[in-house]
């Protein structure tokens, strides 16, 4: 019995030695492991980071312009009370709009229904009238959500009248830029043999962010020279509903693929709308801070643009993957999908400290007090990792919901989930940049 008793030791205390031996083996091959895994990814994800990062960059640099525009707009801030409220919705709505117009043509393009010379047709041209239609509804719905915003939470605000023309104007101004933007952008990729699906979005989020602010102050100016006579304003109000109303009947009753691009995009940007007025209010309540900390304004469209970037191009990629049957509709991530969020996940950790440092770099530039290299580029940081983790799943759901349901991700996926990026964006960016500034 001793016996069995002291062999049982000698065989546990040999087993103790061989699991030891094995984890120190498996704790020091681990890195090796890792690198390799990193490496495989990398060497899958080449073109797809390096074509995505090229379009981040260039878009950081127009967010970057939006984000100066904002931090010199004290002004009209003060000058026209609530017109904070409707800056984030305008300019989530011309990416919402033509981030999805640029991915229903990237989806015709690699499908082949769509030649790549932009010839005259009607899948052309139905997205195109769609696209104006849609603008035209949307300006007007967010003029009428954050005007009711300013009431419901007390902020002082401009009239309806304001609001209105304000946004329809500043609308149309930045359509007629975007829509031959969007279709060389989109052309020129796929002539390139780039992936629209990889820099189309984020491209025309860039644009949208660098012409929407211009459209708004010179909308603003305009609205400025009408209201020294009261009636042309109203007259104009009259019309302008008119005219929206008109187009939206057009919409709904239209023979064509119209008719299913606006009734599937209607309640999913007017949901984006709401969205974007409540993130309004939220940097409307915060303005007082935000105007102290000028590198916090100019990081505000910087931040909300990337995050946008990003999100899209994930729904832009799980879109094209769904269509073309790369994906399969299941309710749980599986390869293909694990990639893409491997590749976002990547370029959220280069791009959201490379846009603190902007949003400093352009305080600085302008001799205004910042608040710090490092601790923008943390505050950038934590907030986009804590976002980007979140919308990732966001994205995936709505896209594989979407498609089992028998809608087209390319018409719900973009702008809802860029819409729920814009509002959850300012709130995390706000709610860190307050707890950074507590521990610091």
């Amino acid at each position: 019995m001793i016996r069995q008793f002291a062999n049982s030791i000698v065989v546990l205390v040999v087993d103790l030695i061989l699991f030891l031996f094995n984890g120190i083996k498996y704790l020091f091959s681990l890195p090796a492991l890792v690198y390799n895994r990193i490496r495989l990814f990398l060497d899958d994800t080449n073109s797809v980071i390096k074509e995505s990062l090229i379009a981040l960059l260039i878009c950081a640099v127009g967010d970057l312009f939006a984000g100066i525009v904002l931090g010199n707009m004290e002004f009209f801030l003060k000058t026209y009370p609530g017109l904070m409220v409707i800056i984030p919705g305008a300019i989530g709505m011309r990416g919402n709009i033509f981030g999805s117009f640029g991915s229903r043509l990237s989806t015709h393009l690699h499908i082949g229904t769509l030649s790549p010379e932009f010839k005259k047709s009607d899948i052309l041209y139905e997205n195109i009238v769609s696209s104006l239609i849609l603008t035209m509804l949307l300006s007007v719905l967010l003029a009428f959500v954050a005007k009711i915003i300013c009431i419901v939470f007390k902020f002082p605000s401009i009239s309806i009248y304001d609001f209105v023309l304000i946004s329809f104007i500043a609308g149309l101004i930045s359509t007629i830029i975007m829509l031959p933007i969007t279709m060389f952008i989109s052309l020129k990729s796929f002539e390139g043999g780039w992936d629209p699906d990889n820099i189309t979005t984020p491209l025309i989020a860039a644009f949208g962010d660098f012409f929407t602010l211009p459209s708004l102050i010179i909308s603003v100016m305009i609205v400025g020279i009408i209201s020294a006579v009261p009636l042309i304003k109203i007259v104009l109000f009259v019309i302008v509903m008119i005219v929206t109303i008109i187009a939206l009947i057009f919409g709904f009753k239209s023979d064509s693929d119209i008719k299913n691009i606006v009734r599937q995009s209607t309640p999913v940007l007017v949901l984006c709308s709401i969205l974007g007025s409540f993130a309004g209010g939220i940097l409307n309540d915060s303005l007082t801070t935000l105007l102290k900390n000028q590198t916090l304004l100019t990081l505000v469209p910087l931040f909300s643009g990337e995050s946008g970037g990003l999100v899209s191009i994930l729904g832009a990629r799980l879109s094209s993957g769904l269509h073309s049957g790369l994906i399969e509709p299941e309710l749980r991530p599986k390869k293909h999908t694990s990639e893409n969020f491997g590749v976002i996940l990547a370029l959220a950790i280069v791009m959201y400290p490379i846009i603190g440092f902007m949003a400093e770099t352009s305080t600085v530039a302008f001799n205004n007090i910042g608040i710090g290299y490092i601790l923008t580029m943390i505050i950038s940081f934590i907030a986009g990792l804590i976002l980007i983790i979140l919308m990732l799943f966001v994205v995936f759901y709505i896209s594989t919901i979407s498609y089992r349901r028998g809608y087209d991700p390319d018409n719900i996926v973009i702008p809802l989930s860029t819409s729920l990026t814009d509002s959850i964006s300012s709130l995390i960016l706000i709610l860190v940049s307050l707890a950074i500034f507590t521990i610091f």
